[in-house]
């Protein structure tokens, strides 16, 4: 993992030079609200620190695509999640492919919805907590759509744009920290992606 992280900043460094880099932000965040393992804090922050004075409109981009992406799990939740009470081989790949997902946490999270509504939503939406197991059980569980918006276009919105007011206003400062204590920032971040995982585990199997 710490690897990858290395490899990720690196192909987010490159990536933020070419003029194509907002249309991959946003693929990005898109793709992590729904399936994909990474998040895209890494390539909101290398294009933030690249260009600080767009810090915000990245920030944009990045909870526009992630609140559709939401979106799109929460569909892929609702319609094709479930075929009556049995699990469709859609849903079976997710179980034994994506990490994070597992029937006991899925069975488990309606629970935590039923207790706390929009706020398990926002937390997820906040933290590492991998956000798309959140969108998809959304939408099987068929939690208030309207509420799963709002929640969603909160935490996103809180999440990234905290970011780029960070790197608006310390940016160069925060370049030099990277840039000195990179193999330490990465063995957080690696820290942080394993732990969300973790989390949902104990949170959910104990």
């Amino acid at each position: 993992m710490f690897k990858l992280i290395h490899k990720l900043y690196k192909w987010s460094h490159d990536l933020a030079k070419s003029p194509s880099a907002p249309y991959a932000l946003f693929l990005l965040s898109f793709a992590e609200a729904s399936f994909f393992p990474i998040p895209p804090d890494i390539l909101l922050i290398a294009l933030s620190l690249g260009f600080i004075r767009k810090s915000f409109y990245f920030a944009l981009i990045c909870c526009i695509g992630s609140v559709l992406g939401g979106i799109s799990g929460y569909f892929i939740g609702q319609y094709i999640w479930l075929n009556g009470d049995a699990y469709t081989a859609f849903a079976e790949f997710f179980f034994n492919h994506i990490p994070g997902f597992s029937k006991n946490i899925f069975i488990k999270i309606q629970d935590q919805y039923n207790q706390h509504g929009f706020l398990i939503i926002f937390t997820a939406g906040f933290t590492p907590i991998p956000y798309k197991i959140f969108t998809i059980t959304a939408g099987a569980f068929n939690i208030s759509f309207p509420l799963f918006i709002i929640a969603s276009t909160v935490s996103r919105a809180a999440r990234f744009f905290l970011i780029a007011m960070l790197i608006f206003k310390f940016g160069h400062k925060i370049r030099d920290v990277i840039n000195r204590y990179f193999n330490l920032i990465s063995i957080i971040l690696t820290i942080l992606l394993i732990g969300g995982y973790i989390l949902i585990h104990y949170i959910f199997i104990n």
